[in-house]
């Protein structure tokens, strides 16, 4: 089962399901329901839950924001794996809003960027943290699909579990992310799960610009 990041679009992982069925994987990339503004957590993880279907032992991806629902989803039904990609690791009653600031995430990227001797802001800005590596025929079929819509309310639910689930857990890191940056990530990962995670070369947006070294990873952790 593989969660998109924020846009929630299933399409961000079109590269990367073909190569999971040729490892013979039975995969389902969900779409969210981004662009509603009723839909938060709940309604997120609701989405991943029915998708599954009657499908058993499962292993969950999830993309970014998706490190938000990946949990509430193993809370739900029985779960093989989590593994967290580029995520965001929630705590215990907190936001997706209030991560930026609790994390620190803004002076983490910054400093990443000077590291780099590149700036963050102006217009490029989101090309340059999230397509820098995605391949310029790849990054024009996503751009052709125009931006996707993505409603603030999934930003407003406090994490409601209190401690994180119950199930094996993987985090999975480009160690090329502009956006979270891997020092940043490596420190959120020690601070809240105790866990280093394992890092592939590559940026934000692995499902597109690593997609074949990302299929491999996700078969060799199953």
């Amino acid at each position: 089962m593989l969660i998109p990041g924020a846009g929630g679009s299933a399409f961000y992982w079109h590269l990367v399901v073909p190569r999971l069925q040729a490892h013979g994987h039975d995969v389902v990339a969900v779409e969210l329901p981004a662009a509603d503004e009723s839909a938060g957590l709940e309604a997120y993880t609701t989405t991943v839950v029915e998708a599954t279907g009657d499908r058993s032992d499962l292993v969950i991806v999830a993309q970014s924001l998706g490190g938000f629902t990946g949990p509430l989803v193993c809370e739900r039904i029985p779960v093989r794996l989590l593994v967290l990609l580029n995520a965001m690791v929630p705590s215990p009653g907190e936001t997706a809003g209030d991560w930026w600031t609790n994390t620190g995430h803004a002076a983490a990227r910054q400093a990443q960027a000077a590291r780099d001797g590149r700036t963050v802001g102006g217009e490029d800005d989101i090309v340059d943290a999230f397509f820098h590596d995605v391949p310029p025929e790849v990054k024009a079929a996503v751009f052709a699909r125009g931006e996707p819509a993505q409603s603030s309310r999934i930003f407003e639910d406090p994490w409601p579990l209190a401690a994180w689930p119950d199930v094996e857990t993987r985090l999975l890191q480009g160690r090329d992310d502009r956006f979270f940056p891997v020092e940043f990530q490596r420190r959120i990962a020690r601070e809240r799960l105790c866990m280093v995670p394992e890092e592939i070369p590559g940026g934000h947006l692995l499902a597109l610009s690593q997609p074949t070294l990302l299929a491999e990873r996700l078969h060799a952790f199953v």
